[in-house]
This record gives C-alpha cells, sequence and structure tokens, in this order.
C-alpha cells in the first residue's frame, strides 16, 4: 500500500510541477527548469547570461516601459513591443528576445509571456 502511495504522489509531482511553472507558483522561477544549473528549458543557462546580456546591449535594441511588474509568467501587449531572433550560437529555441524597463526577458512569441529575465 506504501508503495502505491508513494509511485501515486510521485507521478502527481511529475505531471503537476510544469503547470506550477506555467502559472507562475511553485519554486521554479515560472518556467521548467532543467537538470543543468537551473537552465530554463530552451531558454539561457545561467552561464550564458551575463554574455547574452553583453551582445543585446551591443544591439542597441530600444526599451519598452511596461507598467507591470518585469517577471516571468507576465504577459506583454499585443502592440508596441518588439521581439528580436535570439543568435543560434545561444541554442535558445522558441523564444525571442525583447528589453522591457531596461530588463532583457526571453519571450514565448505564441503567448507574449516572458519566460526568463536574463540576468
Amino acid at each position: 500500500m506504501k508503495t502505491r502511495l508513494l509511485a501515486a504522489t510521485a507521478i502527481l509531482a511529475l505531471f503537476s510541477a510544469p503547470a506550477l511553472a506555467q502559472s507562475g507558483a511553485g519554486p521554479a522561477t515560472g518556467a521548467a527548469t532543467g537538470a543543468v544549473g537551473g537552465a530554463i528549458v530552451g531558454g539561457l543557462a545561467e552561464q550564458q547570461q551575463p554574455r547574452f546580456r553583453q551582445y543585446v546591449v551591443t544591439q542597441g535594441r530600444p526599451s519598452y516601459r511596461y507598467q507591470e511588474e518585469v517577471r516571468v509568467g507576465a504577459v506583454l501587449p499585443t502592440s508596441g513591443v518588439t521581439y528580436y531572433e535570439v543568435p543560434n550560437e545561444y541554442g535558445v529555441q522558441n523564444y525571442r528576445y525583447t528589453v522591457v524597463n531596461d530588463q532583457v526577458v526571453l519571450v514565448d512569441p505564441g503567448t507574449r509571456r516572458i519566460v526568463q529575465v536574463v540576468r
């Protein structure tokens, strides 16, 4: 009986973690975390972030002024925000970047939801 309960709990935790992460609840920073260095799945690993921030600075992208808190899970407006391709060398797929309130963020272009605030 204990084995069944443990197995059921493990399965429930496995399936609920992505939902909690996407909702902004739970220990993840609002996006699913990977096994290597707390990297966002499909996002930038912690050690890549300073180099990517420097890249964005050299691009001179304008900063969009957002009235809400810039955080993982926030949804950006449908107009006024420009999204840019992440260079292949960073290994980011399915996301774009933009600058919001002078902070570099990765965004899911389909939902306009911030998936990572680049530190």
